[in-house]
């Protein structure tokens, strides 16, 4: 759906929305330009989408400090927090792996929405939290007010631990250490393929992909997106598909999705990245079905945040946390064992 806004502040956010500059504008900052425009979306929410490519001017990609001039047309899609009042606390079950005064750490089920946004506006992570903790939590800054306590996130139908912030003290000090990267943060994915080199390091700015607003994608010559790097190491290749651990030094959004389908290994089952076809493999109808039986296991990308380190906000002591694998990954990798165990005796003439 197209959009074409004109005049007054806008208070809804749509995809592809159009604005053609007045002809007697003055010389103004785009991101100060739409912040004028648009309702209840922040300067700083404004300058992100800028970067990651989701405001074009005349077709091209701008930054946030780009003067416009007038009749210029301007193409964005902004995402707004459709949180207008009260957080709805909800009793949903948490995994509580520590809590003390300062801090929260999660260890986060499959299927569930971190914070409120479209179409999830209540049963997410933060409805719980509210339930929990009540709603007088911090927020950081630039980030709308639904998503207390929140320093991070992972995505919906991703497990593994997150930390969150119970004070003002503490969000700030944990904030930091995501900012200057001093987070130790390892992901164990399975992906298609095998990498060439048990080891190694994907480095590629990540932004909104121009043609699929869903997607976040490698942008190489770093004109474009936000710095990112993953670490990656084998940890058991399966002929067609490979069981990695990754250690996040940035964390984009979409990181290790991205960052692994542009090497060539999509996550297996991430179906907003095309991992829910088979890309690796034979033929034979067999093969097929039972990958598709895998596929019906584990209903979602194969992805799982195990460990978790960081500098405590208040006592300034490392904090290590470490969570096994959920049981449907397990089921999921103790599958694929058995279909490499009866290819290898039949391999075998046994």
């Amino acid at each position: 759906m197209e959009n074409k806004l004109e005049g007054d502040k806008t208070e809804a956010i749509f995809s592809d929305v159009e604005i053609i500059v007045d002809p007697g504008q003055a010389p103004i900052r785009i991101d100060k330009y739409l912040q004028d425009k648009v309702a209840n979306v922040t300067r700083n929410k404004i300058q992100n989408a800028i970067r990651e490519g989701s405001v074009t001017v005349n077709g091209k990609t701008v930054k946030p400090n780009h003067i416009l001039k007038p009749n210029v047309r301007i193409n964005f899609s902004i995402p707004k927090s459709p949180f207008q009042g009260e957080i709805v606390a909800e009793d949903i079950p948490l995994d509580i792996v520590y809590e003390d005064e300062d801090i929260l750490v999660i260890n986060k089920q499959a299927g569930l929405v971190v914070h409120p946004g479209h179409g999830n506006y209540t049963g997410t992570l933060v409805n719980g939290i509210a339930h929990y903790l009540g709603t007088n939590l911090p927020t950081l800054e630039g980030n709308d007010k639904d998503r207390i306590g929140l320093v991070h996130r992972i995505d919906k139908d991703t497990t593994g631990l997150l930390v969150l912030a119970k004070t003002d003290q503490a969000m700030a000090h944990l904030g930091e250490q995501f900012m200057d990267h001093s987070i130790q943060r390892k992901y164990v994915a399975l992906i298609w393929g095998e990498p060439e080199e048990q080891e190694g390091t994907i480095e590629g700015h990540i932004g909104r992909n121009p043609y699929n607003r869903l997607q976040q994608v490698v942008f190489p010559d770093g004109d474009q997106g936000k710095e990112a790097i993953t670490h990656y190491k084998l940890l058991q290749g399966m002929y067609y598909v490979s069981l990695i651990e990754c250690q996040l030094e940035t964390g984009r959004t979409h990181q290790i999705r991205a960052h692994m389908k542009y090497a060539g290994h999509t996550l297996f089952n991430d179906a907003r990245y095309g991992g829910d076809k088979i890309l690796k493999g034979t033929v034979f109808s067999k093969y097929k079905q039972f990958v598709l039986n895998c596929f019906e296991l584990f209903p979602r990308q194969a992805l799982h945040a195990k460990s978790l380190g960081f500098i405590h906000p208040k006592t300034n002591k490392e904090m290590y946390f470490e969570i096994e694998l959920p049981d449907d990954f397990k089921a999921l990798l103790n599958k694929w064992e058995n279909y490499l165990s009866t290819r290898k005796k039949a391999l075998d003439g046994e």
